[in-house]
């Protein structure tokens, strides 16, 4: 007798990247418990399950969700507003005054639903987020049911989240405490990074990461210009100065790293580092090139991160799939390096292990979390199709994707946010942009 699962998806392939670069075609994907139960030719499935659900996907592939490794959520509301900068005159001149004068709960609530809703369309079930007021990102995001790790948030100046590091390590642990009863929302320390941090505090952040087993997340090495300064300040470059405060450890997530010399790739492998590659946000800023290739070769683990859109200036990970592959082939002069099963495995269960969720999330195994989505390739931008990973990587566009599950829930189905209300969402969006203008005119 037919055993009775919840949902049974029949794809014309799946790629469930673990192992690397594996296609199976005309198989089935059986769900129940929010869990993968099997993976098997469809014949099978068909005589072994009984689903309440079936989804039949002639033109599609099945693969893990993507995972968004490094995002500002919220600042989507600033999408556009304060183009073609270099990062510090971006930030200092335009983005930490719009950030002083606007940023509160309802901010972050207002942007955070607008990136999740543009995240779950583009095939992302996972983001990890660093920005203020993380408990309105946290609750967002709870209640749409798209996974997270919501960062805790630190730097040494006051904003209108909190007065000193006291005051937001104190929230952020609060928040860490409250989370751990939500199955989909995990933590990490997110102080911003090593020049608005101060080297006692990111020491004090490093021994609670150890104490609670939680990754620290944090932007380094992202120009040449913070480079030159920290070493004016400090007489050492900033990886050194986390090596010192005893930081370099699997814990850390490294994002931007544009600036790397070769003797500091051979210690981010040694010590288990994660790197966070954002390539548009880098090329946009023209802050330089994450040399992916060389960092992959030495064994360091790679994810891919969007940044926020206020400097990218979307949320695409399909767009910064196509980007990595082709800027580190172009970086290291080499067209046979990155090829495209590994540039996916940098979107999917490289991101996982990053956040510290390789046994739960980022590929497609029995018993692992059911985070998966589902990409029509029978479209005219991806036809004919010969290897779909490699249509994934050079050729999809997130328009394609269909229908997004997180632990086995049903969030974009046939390109419908079933747990978003997306008019209200671009609304709210639309009354920010009006109020934004006026105070920026007045």
């Amino acid at each position: 007798m037919p055993q009775p699962i919840a949902t049974l998806l029949n794809a014309r392939w799946i790629v469930p990247v673990e192992p690397e670069g594996q296609v199976l075609e005309r198989h089935a994907l059986a769900i129940e418990t929010g869990r993968i139960l099997a993976i098997l030719p469809q014949a099978e499935a068909a005589v072994r399950y009984d689903p309440e659900t079936c989804l039949n996907l002639g033109r599609h592939v099945l693969l893990p969700g993507l995972i968004n490794a490094h995002t500002h959520a919220s600042m989507n509301l600033l999408r556009g507003f304060a183009d073609d900068l270099p990062l510090m005159r971006w930030l200092q001149d335009h983005i930490w005054p719009a950030e002083s004068r606007w940023v509160d709960p309802e901010f972050v609530r207002d942007g955070s639903q607008l990136a999740i809703a543009e995240m779950l369309r583009g095939g992302v079930t996972c983001f990890n987020d660093m920005y203020f007021f993380p408990e309105a990102t946290a609750a967002v995001a709870r209640d749409c049911g798209i996974r997270a790790c919501i960062g805790l948030i630190a730097v040494d100046f006051p904003t209108a989240y909190a007065r000193d590091l006291d005051e937001y390590l104190e929230k952020g642990l609060a928040l860490h405490a409250k989370l751990q009863a939500e199955p989909r929302l995990h933590t990490a320390f997110a102080p911003h990074a090593a020049y608005t941090v101060s080297g006692p505090a990111l020491e004090r952040i490093g021994r609670l990461a150890v104490e609670l087993a939680i990754p620290v997340h944090i932007h380094l090495h992202e120009t040449a210009a913070e480079i030159a300064n920290f070493q004016t300040r400090h007489g050492c470059r900033p990886l050194a100065r986390l090596e010192q405060l005893g930081l370099l450890s699997p814990r850390l997530l490294a994002v931007h790293m544009t600036q790397i010399e070769p003797a500091e790739i051979d210690r981010l492998a040694q010590a288990g580092v994660h790197i966070a590659h954002c390539p548009e946000s880098n090329l946009k800023l023209a802050s330089g090139f994450c040399p992916t290739a060389r960092l992959d070769a030495a064994g360091v683990n790679v994810a891919i991160g969007t940044d926020g859109a206020a400097s990218n200036n979307d949320l695409d990970l399909f767009g910064e799939l196509r980007a990595a592959a082709l800027l580190g082939k172009g970086v290291a002069g080499d067209a046979a390096v990155l090829p495209a099963a590994r540039v996916l495995r940098m979107a999917t269960i490289n991101g996982a292990r990053a956040l510290g969720l390789g046994a739960e999330i980022g590929s497609l195994e029995p018993g692992k979390a059911a985070d998966l989505i589902a990409v029509d390739l029978g479209q005219p931008e991806t036809e004919p199709v010969y290897h779909p990973i490699s249509q994934l990587v050079y050729a999809t566009g997130r328009h394609q994707v269909t229908d997004v599950w997180v632990a086995g829930q049903h969030l974009l189905a046939e390109r419908r946010l079933t747990t978003l209300d997306l008019d209200d969402i671009l609304q709210r969006a639309r009354g920010w942009r009006k109020k934004i203008n006026a105070g920026d005119q007045a």
